[in-house]
């Protein structure tokens, strides 16, 4: 048998193992479980299950989807959800053979999972959780500081970072206008302490302006980053909000971003380029410190007052996830197709008089697939278009 033929059955086997294990994150991550003990067992009669109850798809099936012991229904989104696990790693192992893209391949299947179960979550919470895109940016840096193959589908570390961080800071940067316009341009009532949208606000405008003024990317995301982080050393030292008026901040950004434009394409590139790296590090940095603060119990509430936002967190961080393992420039295929999406389904709900809260996270989610898949090609035809 054909080595390439072979990696696509495995894998599809592996992917219907990893889709059950995705249908106890799916249940348990927005519950605050632990997703290894107990093991797994009845949600009805609590009974715990047995290795005859938990072979993929073919238990549901031969059990008529119901519990063996309290005959409790059991949902068919369960085997749904093995499938779709299954055959999308057989996908992956099909389009890119291992034998000519080598560990990449992994790569892209532990970034199906994590696309294929925030898009769950996400669908039926309004949540992504922290515990899937904190450690799955990381696991894409990863990637990237291994991968070697010159095919792999992979960016290599240097991409990888710069996809983490610029992907979430479009998204953030967003959420952030986005909500400045929401409150008619006043200040935020609800500032985070000691770190939050006001510290990723400071960290744009440094980065906006170090950008302009040095032409470096690399200098932009360190000063930028820094203003951020004293920013929050300030606020942990005050034991208080020490504000930073946005009016400064997202105000300045524009007002910089518009000067540089009158200097050049290339201070403004490394302008904007700057700015959306500090901005995604801040936002990284700040996911990960609450992500680590709720662990400890020390988090606010999630029933305390907020300020409005344009974008939810969670779709700040699935964007880092995105750009660490696809790169910058599929994410902004990924956005785009996303956009479209969610626009389309917006004009559906708006006729059709059904809820206007949009999910964000699955239609990113399948946006990334289509970058994963045509995403060079769209780039390239893009880039003809421009005569670049």
């Amino acid at each position: 048998m054909n080595l390439d033929v072979y990696v696509v059955i495995v894998l599809f086997v592996l992917g219907l193992l990893i889709g059950s294990f995705s249908n106890v994150l799916i249940w348990r991550l927005p519950r605050g479980e632990n997703v290894a003990f107990p093991p797994s067992h009845c949600p009805n009669c609590n009974h715990q299950l047995g290795p005859q109850d938990l072979v993929p798809v073919v238990s549901w099936a031969l059990l008529g989807g119901k519990c063996r012991y309290c005959k409790a229904p059991i949902s068919a989104r369960y085997p749904i959800i093995e499938l779709i696990s299954g055959f999308g790693y057989a996908a992956i192992a099909l389009l890119f053979p291992l034998s000519s893209f080598g560990a990449g391949v992994v790569g892209l299947c532990l970034l199906f999972t994590i696309l294929l179960v925030a898009s769950i979550v996400d669908f039926e919470t309004y949540t992504i959780p922290d515990e899937l895109t904190i450690p799955g940016t990381a696991i894409g840096l990863i990637f990237g500081a291994v991968n070697g193959a010159a095919l792999s589908p992979l960016p290599n570390f240097e991409a990888a970072l710069r996809g983490a961080l610029m992907g979430a800071g479009v998204l953030v940067v967003i959420s952030l206008l986005g909500g400045w316009v929401l409150r008619r341009f006043r200040e935020r009532l609800y500032p985070e302490v000691p770190i939050g949208y006001q510290q990723i606000a400071l960290a744009l405008f440094g980065g906006v302006l170090f950008g302009g003024l040095w032409g470096s990317w690399w200098a932009a995301l360190a000063g930028g980053a820094a203003l951020g982080v004293i920013s929050t050393v300030i606020n942990v030292a005050a034991r208080r909000v020490v504000r930073v008026p946005e009016l400064l901040t997202l105000g300045g950004s524009l007002l910089g971003l518009a000067f540089f434009s009158a200097r050049g394409s290339l201070s403004l590139l490394t302008g904007l380029q700057g700015g959306l790296a500090a901005a995604g590090a801040l936002s990284l940095l700040a996911g990960a410190y609450w992500w680590l603060s709720s662990s400890n119990d020390t988090a606010e509430d999630d029933d305390s007052p907020s300020d409005p936002t344009a974008m939810g967190f969670g779709d700040v961080k699935l964007a880092a996830v995105i750009g660490a393992f696809l790169g910058f420039e599929r994410l902004l295929v990924a956005l785009a197709v996303a956009v479209v999406a969610g626009a389309v389904l917006g004009l559906i709900q708006r006729f059709t008089g059904g809820e206007n809260k949009l999910k964000f996270g699955p239609y990113l989610a399948i946006g990334a697939v289509v970058a994963l898949l045509w995403g060079a090609a769209i780039i390239e035809a893009y880039q003809g278009y421009l005569g670049l």
